[in-house]
């Protein structure tokens, strides 16, 4: 099979990893937003000496202001429940009486007015959502919007009284071993505290397509999703998201959104309904040291750009292929994660300043940034494309992207066969929407074979190596 150079639509990749706890219970800057949320803090003065010793650090006051700001939300969702041990053998009819399955999880208050932030995953697919505050006070919420691929939900509640509120802080500010606390609302217990550090910034998590995140040890545990990460004074620098671990408990990684990310989707959401999301318009791969070889460049960190998008705000601009971004803006750009991290606060029309290098010298181009409507890509003679909702409710799939058209000879054979196929998972892992797939082959080493396993057209199971 012929060698292609791995490619990267730039693109949000996110995905949702759930990090609520969940049991089943059978029982009865310039701100673009109408409303005020307070904006981040530029100050760099810390309340601690840099290079004292945990002990000789205060945190009492940052504590003070971030518990009475996180909140407790419980997700109620209502199924029919089985009824027989047949139900339970032979698959579940849904004639039972509904049964509620509740979930647990935090969220932060980031208006007087009752505004809160949590995770996607924590309200997913609720019908009932309900709000305890620090000071036990409960309120019915409701779901303003959502961005699952960043994990991110608002909910707004009418509460009797002005409510304390968190105030974002500038998370691009914040630096490695930066002090933190994590504060959540776990299992409705009041809000509890745990200290760390920020242990690496834009990380990205490949498998699940999740990018851009602050990586703190602050141990965070099942039912802190959705709370505040905040710092040394008090500001919301992240909403707390997931770990990692082969346990389901925290074992030293915590990952969080960054609160830049977070107030940008907030604006979105409250101004527009959804989340408005920009495109440089390039195709590529981050660079190391073999892609490098490969290529016969002698820079290893940089986003090389491999293809642009016709018509898109990098072709107007005048990027070409062969050109390494290395800066957007004031961010230095290693590889994907870092490029994301510059793109994913930003908005269609917004103007970034783009450095490339090319052919060994610098050059800086202002980008104005395109819509991204981008949901289909090719790679290796394999025309790919996302699913609709309407097409995965009659596959009764809820992932998978389609072979919409093939035109490399070495697949030509199989046409019949691949052809409307349905690519349910690449290497391994699921391939959730045509960004977790192409984040999954923008990581193809040079001679990687990866397994494919393909639901065709007439319904039949196939593997194949891409």
């Amino acid at each position: 099979m012929k060698n292609f150079s791995s490619m990267l639509v730039v693109s949000l990749l996110s995905g949702a990893i759930t990090l609520g706890a969940y049991k089943l219970v059978f029982e009865g800057n310039s701100f673009r937003s109408p409303l005020s949320i307070a904006a981040p803090q530029t100050s760099n003065n810390h309340t601690v000496a840099y290079g004292s010793g945990a002990e000789n650090i205060d945190f009492t006051s940052a504590a003070d202001k971030a518990v009475h700001t996180v909140v407790h939300v419980k997700n109620t969702i209502y199924r029919q429940a089985p009824v027989s041990m047949m139900d339970y053998m032979f698959g579940y009819r849904g004639n039972g009486q509904p049964q509620a399955q509740v979930g647990t999880g935090s969220g932060v208050i980031i208006t007087e007015d009752g505004y809160i932030v949590t995770n996607n995953h924590v309200i997913q697919d609720a019908n009932e959502l309900e709000v305890t505050l620090n000071n036990n006070k409960t309120y019915k919420a409701k779901l303003v919007g959502t961005d699952s691929k960043m994990d991110i939900a608002l909910l707004k509640i009418d509460a009797d009284e002005k409510l304390p509120y968190s105030t974002f802080g500038n998370s691009d500010d914040i630096k490695v071993g930066e002090w933190v606390l994590a504060v959540g609302n776990p299992y409705n217990l009041n809000s509890t505290v745990t200290a760390g550090i920020v242990s690496a910034k834009a990380r990205n998590l490949s498998k699940e397509g999740i990018q851009s995140f602050i990586q703190t040890d602050a141990a965070v545990n099942p039912g802190n999703s959705g709370g505040a990460l905040v710092n040394t004074r008090g500001e919301l620098v992240g909403i707390n998201t997931m770990i990692s671990s082969t346990t389901g408990s925290y074992v030293g990684y915590s990952f969080a959104v960054p609160s830049n990310i977070t107030r940008k989707i907030v604006e979105d959401l409250m101004e527009y309904g959804n989340v408005q999301r920009g495109a440089l318009g390039i195709q590529g791969s981050e660079l190391n040291s073999a892609f490098s070889k490969e290529l016969g460049v002698n820079d290893t960190q940089g986003f090389y750009v491999n293809s642009v998008v016709s018509k898109s705000g990098a072709e107007k601009a005048g990027i070409r292929k062969g050109d390494i971004i290395k800066k957007i803006d004031s961010h230095d750009i290693h590889g994907f994660s870092d490029l994301n991290a510059a793109i994913v606060t930003k908005r269609p029309n917004d103007v970034v300043q783009v450095l490339v290098n090319r052919d060994g010298k610098n050059i800086n181009l202002p980008v104005k940034l395109t819509k991204n409507e981008i949901n289909s890509f090719t790679y290796e003679g394999l025309e790919l494309e996302d699913l609709s909702a309407a097409e995965k409710k009659t596959l009764k799939i809820n992932y998978g992207i389609r072979i919409k058209e093939i035109t490399d000879g070495d697949f030509l054979p199989y046409y019949n066969e691949l052809k409307d196929g349905i690519i349910l998972s690449i290497n391994n892992t699921k391939a959730t929407d045509i960004d977790t797939v192409i984040e999954i082959l923008s990581r193809k080493q040079q001679g990687q074979r990866m397994p494919v396993q393909l639901l065709s057209k007439d319904g039949q199971v196939l593997r194949f190596i891409l």
